[in-house]
C-alpha cells in the first residue's frame, strides 16, 4: 500500500479568518459547515486544519507562524545553548530583559485558535452520517479513519493546552466553542488540574481500538498522524512537568512515581526503540513518535547554512542564522567519556588522549549532529571559523556570533547552486524515544534517590539502566554508579546533548529551576591561526544577559487582560 503523508498545513479552501480574542468564531466564505461535513475529504480537511497548529522548533515551517519576529529563530537561542545573530531579533527580548506583558515573545496565545478547531471538530464530527456511500468502494475505508477522528483530535487538544500551560502556568482551558462573550469572561484553570484533564484524555484515547499503534496497515497508510504512542508520549511529558521542581517545589515523590510510571508504560509498549542513526528527518526511524510533516524548501539552510554556501541567495537578514554557543560544546564529553572545557587558559580535559590542538576531534558523536565547528568537514570543504577564514565574516555580513555554527535539521544535499538548486523537506520530531528514557531515568532518581533502584513495579529498569541505554545508543561508555547529585548531573547534560536544538533546553531549564545559574553569560570562541599554521583558541563572552525568576513562567499578554480580567491575576512578578 503506498504511503501518504499527513501534512499539518491549512489547505486554501479552509483558509479562516482570525482575530485577536481567545476563543474566537472561525468562518469560511466558501463553504457552511453543514456543506463541509457532508463529504469525508472535507470532514478529513477540518482535522488537518486542527493538526496545522502544531508547534515547531523552527516557526519558518509551520502554516501557524508567529507574527512577532519568530520567523528565523529557534527557542535553543533564548537559553545557554545558542544565540541568534540578529540582534534586534524578538527573540532577544528574553535574552536582555526586554520582555513584559506588553512587549511578548513567542505569543502561544495563538494556539487557543487550534484548541477552538479541535473543539468544532469534535463536536461535529460525532454527528457526521456517511451512510448515503454505504455502497461506495471507499466506504468501510473511511468508517476504519473516521472512528479515530475524534481521538486524534482530542490528543491535539491536550497537547495544545500542555503548550500553553509549560509557558503559563495556570491557564483558560475552553473545553468548548465559546462566543465572543464567553471567551472574553473565561476564567482559568489551575496547572494541577490542566495536567489531570491532559491525561484523562490521553488515558482515553489510548484505550482499546481508539487509536492504532501505527498507521502502516491502516487505509492510505499515512505518515504523522497522531497515534496511541503519541497519546502515551503526551500523557508522560506532562506529569514529567507536573513533577519537576518549577510545579512541585517540595518535590513530592508521589508525583515523580506517577511520571516515571507513565514512561514505563511506554517503555513496556516494545512500539519503539533508540536508533544509532540520526532521527532528523529520517521517516524511518523506529525512535520517532510523532514528527510535524512540511513541504519540501531551502529556507533552513538559506539562513543557517554558513553563508559562501548559500551562492549569494541570501540578499537579507544575513543575520539571521541560528548559531550554538560555547556553553553547548562544553558539554560534550570526548568520546572516552571525559569533560571539555575551553577555559580562559586554553583547552582543559583529562582525557589523555585529548588533543588541544585539534579540540573537536574525538568528542561524543552527537556533537558532530549538531555543530559544524572550526576544520569539519561540510559540503567537500573544511569549515574555517578562524580570524579571515572563509566562514569568518562580521554577524551582520552572515557571520557566526560564537564561532560556531549549527548542524542538527541542516539537509546538506540542499544546494543554492544556479540552475542547479536542491531543495529538501524537513520534518520536525515532536516526540522520540529517548525522551522517554531520559524521564524515566529523572523520575526514578527523583523518586527513589538511588540510581541502581528497581522493586516489583519497575522490574530491572532502573535510573542508570535508562540513562546508560541513550548513552550506548550515542556511541558512549556508560556512567558506573553514582550518588544521587552526581547522576542528576549527569542525567541534566545527557538530556541537553542529546536534545540540542530540539526544543529542549529552553523548557528544561526552567522546569529545573536553574536559570539563574545558567542564563547569565553566552559565551564563543575566537581562534586565531598562527604563522606557523597551528590554532589558538580564546573563550569570548559574547553576550551578558538578564535573568529575573519571573521568566520561569510566561507573561500572560496585557491586551489579553484587559479583554479578560477573569484571567487576573499576573503571573508572578511581571
Amino acid at each position: 500500500m503506498r504511503t501518504k503523508y499527513f501534512i499539518a498545513t491549512v489547505l486554501s479552501s479552509l483558509a479562516f479568518a482570525s482575530c485577536n480574542y481567545l476563543d474566537f468564531d472561525e468562518t469560511s466564505n466558501l463553504k457552511t459547515k453543514e456543506d463541509i461535513y457532508k463529504y469525508f475529504d472535507s470532514s478529513q480537511s477540518m482535522l488537518t486544519h486542527v493538526y496545522s497548529f502544531m508547534p515547531q522548533g523552527y516557526p519558518l515551517f509551520s502554516t501557524y507562524e508567529d507574527t512577532g519576529g519568530e520567523t528565523y529563530s529557534m527557542r535553543d537561542c533564548a537559553s545557554d545553548d545558542g544565540e541568534f545573530g540578529a540582534v534586534s531579533g524578538n527573540i532577544q527580548k528574553v535574552n536582555n530583559g526586554n520582555w513584559s506583558p506588553i512587549s511578548t515573545y513567542d505569543d502561544a496565545w495563538k494556539l487557543y485558535a487550534g484548541i477552538r478547531a479541535a473543539n468544532n471538530f469534535i463536536e461535529d464530527i460525532a454527528n457526521v452520517d456517511f451512510s448515503r456511500y454505504e455502497h461506495q468502494a471507499s466506504y468501510q475505508n473511511w468508517l476504519k479513519m473516521l472512528k479515530y477522528f475524534p481521538y486524534e483530535a482530542r490528543v491535539l487538544r491536550a497537547y495544545y493546552f500542555f503548550e500553553l500551560a509549560r509557558r503559563y502556568g495556570d491557564i483558560a482551558m475552553p473545553l468548548t466553542a465559546l462566543d465572543k462573550e464567553g471567551a472574553n469572561s473565561i476564567g482559568k484553570t489551575a496547572f494541577n488540574d490542566v495536567i489531570d484533564f491532559i491525561v484523562s484524555e490521553c488515558d482515553e484515547a489510548t484505550k482499546e481500538n481508539n487509536l492504532p499503534e501505527s498507521y502502516a496497515k491502516e487505509p492510505d497508510a499515512q505518515i504523522g498522524r497522531i497515534t496511541k504512542g503519541f497519546a502515551m508520549a503526551v500523557k508522560s511529558k506532562a506529569l514529567l512537568y507536573a513533577a519537576s521542581k518549577l510545579h512541585n517545589p517540595s518535590m513530592n515523590t508521589e508525583l515523580w512515581k506517577r511520571s516515571a510510571q507513565a514512561a514505563l508504560d511506554i517503555i513496556n509498549t516494545g512500539l519503539y526503540s533508540l536508533n544509532p542513526q540520526e532521527s532528523m528527518n529520517n521517516i524511518q526511524s523506529p525512535e520517532v513518535v510523532l514528527m510535524r510533516m512540511n513541504a519540501e524548501n531551502t529556507r533552513f539552510e538559506l539562513y543557517n547554512f554558513p553563508i559562501r554556501y548559500t551562492e549569494g541567495q541570501r540578499t537579507s537578514n544575513l543575520d539571521h542564522g541560528n548559531y550554538p554557543s560555547q556553553n553547548l560544546v562544553d558539554a560534550f564529553e570526548t568520546v572516552n567519556g571525559y569533560k571539555v572545557t575551553l577555559e580562559n587558559t586554553g583547552w582543559v580535559s583529562e582525557d589523555p588522549q585529548f588533543n588541544p590542538q585539534s579540540p573537536y576531534e574525538n568528542r561524543d558523536p552527537r556533537f558532530y549532529r549538531t555543530i559544524l565547528a572550526n576544520g569539519m568537514n561540510f559540503k567537500g570543504s573544511a569549515i574555517e571559523t578562524f580570524k579571515n577564514g572563509k566562514d569568518y565574516t562580521v554577524v551582520s555580513q552572515g557571520g557566526t556570533p560564537t564561532g560556531y555554527y549549527l548542524r542538527k535539521y541542516i539537509q546538506e544535499t540542499t544546494s543554492f547552486t544556479p540552475n542547479s538548486t536542491v531543495s529538501n523537506k524537513h520534518h520536525w520530531v515532536i516526540y522520540r524515544y529517548a525522551e522517554t528514557l531520559l524521564t524515566y531515568a529523572e523520575s526514578m532518581i527523583n523518586a527513589f534517590g538511588d540510581a541502581n533502584y528497581t522493586n516489583e513495579t519497575y522490574n530491572k529498569y532502573s535510573a542508570l539502566w535508562a540513562l546508560n541505554e541513550v548513552r550506548k545508543n550515542a556511541g558512549m561508555p556508560v556512567i558506573l554508579s553514582c550518588g544521587k547529585d552526581e547522576f542528576i548531573e549527569r542525567l541534566y547534560n545527557e538530556w541537553r546533548v542529546e536534545f540540542a536544538f530540539e526544543d529542549h533546553r529552553f523548557w528544561d531549564i526552567r522546569r529545573w529551576k536553574i536559570g539563574d545559574a545558567t542564563q547569565r553569560e553566552l559565551y564563543g570562541v575566537k581562534i586565531e591561526k598562527q604563522s606557523d599554521g597551528t590554532l589558538k583558541y580564546y573563550k569570548n563572552l559574547y553576550e551578558t544577559r538578564i535573568w529575573k525568576d519571573c521568566m520561569y513562567l510566561y507573561p500572560i499578554p496585557q491586551s489579553e487582560l484587559y479583554k479578560n480580567p477573569n484571567l487576573n491575576p499576573q503571573n508572578e512578578d511581571w
